[in-house]
């Protein structure tokens, strides 16, 4: 008996750990990245170029608004990248166990993302909106400004006030996005990974360096167009008639395409890259460094 009471902590750790590892390495992430992330939202929202929105930001709001909504932020990957990375880990793992321990191929690594990305996106899906909404606040009108002053009371006045599936508006794209680009990130990853160290023979910081800004800009390339169109789903307000915008994601996408053409999806993609790519190169990084020294320390 003494045995098992050792054994079952270790299995429920061993599980748990995926999970742990990859919410916290998000978090670390996000943290650095978040500055670059609002003004790729006020892009977005049409306020100008980066340059423009940074200069624009410091002299009207100071140095906090690229802060503004951190919380929501790390909510986000507390739910979105816990449940993506530590899925992912446990999927691959079941894929290998019935690959005989053989590495996977290219496209059961693809398959594994798309999954993990959905999983990740459903979870994380009402911290996202509460994100975006924080972020978008301060364009809109005094009169119509939500003024939330943290992740929780968003989520808390997003449900009393239009109720608890609203938490899931603009879910569908959410996951779409979230599937493209986990699928584009961790297959770009590998591949370029294996290239720059068994045929360029860069070390181990160059080849995590290199091969996650290939992977960041093939995320970016993938996930944009979804991310646009899910950004001014979230963000969308009733006119005075009560009537949105937009009726859905396609009908938002179909009048995006017609007003701009097909880069108009593309909107503040330089920034966009630049964001994802140091998140997910921060976030190997953050999470290479959680696992060795849980080694040390025999976890």
């Amino acid at each position: 008996m003494a045995e098992e009471k050792k054994v079952a902590p270790i299995g429920v750790w061993n599980t748990v750990k995926p999970f742990v590892n990859g919410g916290t390495s998000g978090m670390l992430a996000t943290c650095v990245i978040q500055p670059i992330d609002m003004i790729k939202v006020r892009i977005q929202l049409g306020q100008g170029s980066a340059a423009s929105v940074t200069s624009t930001m410091l002299k009207n709001e100071g140095i906090g608004a690229f802060y503004k909504g951190l919380s929501a932020g790390l909510l986000r990957q507390a739910t979105y990248t816990t449940a993506r990375l530590g899925s992912f880990k446990m999927l691959t793992a079941k894929a290998s166990e019935a690959n005989d321990g053989k590495p996977l191929p290219l496209y059961q690594k693809a398959l594994c993302g798309l999954t993990a990305g959905a999983i990740g996106a459903c979870v994380g899906s009402p911290a996202d909106l509460a994100l975006i909404r924080m972020q978008a606040d301060n364009t809109l009108p005094l009169a119509q400004r939500r003024n939330y002053t943290n992740a929780f009371h968003a989520l808390y006045r997003i449900s009393a006030d239009e109720g608890v599936l609203a938490l899931w508006k603009g879910c569908g794209p959410t996951v779409v996005r979230a599937m493209a680009l986990n699928m584009g990130m961790l297959a770009s990853y590998d591949q370029s990974a294996e290239y720059m160290r068994d045929n360029l023979g860069l070390g181990e910081t160059s080849t995590v360096v290199g091969a996650s800004a290939v992977s960041g800009f093939c995320a970016a390339a993938c996930s944009l167009p979804f991310d646009f169109v899910k950004t001014q789903i979230q963000k969308m307000q009733p006119d005075a008639q009560g009537k949105y915008p937009y009726t859905g994601s396609l009908d938002c996408a179909m009048q995006t395409l017609k007003a701009g053409g097909p880069l108009k999806f593309y909107t503040g993609f330089p920034v966009y890259c630049v964001r994802i790519a140091p998140h997910v190169m921060m976030t190997w990084i953050f999470l290479n460094q959680i696992t060795k020294f849980q080694k040390t320390i025999g976890m």
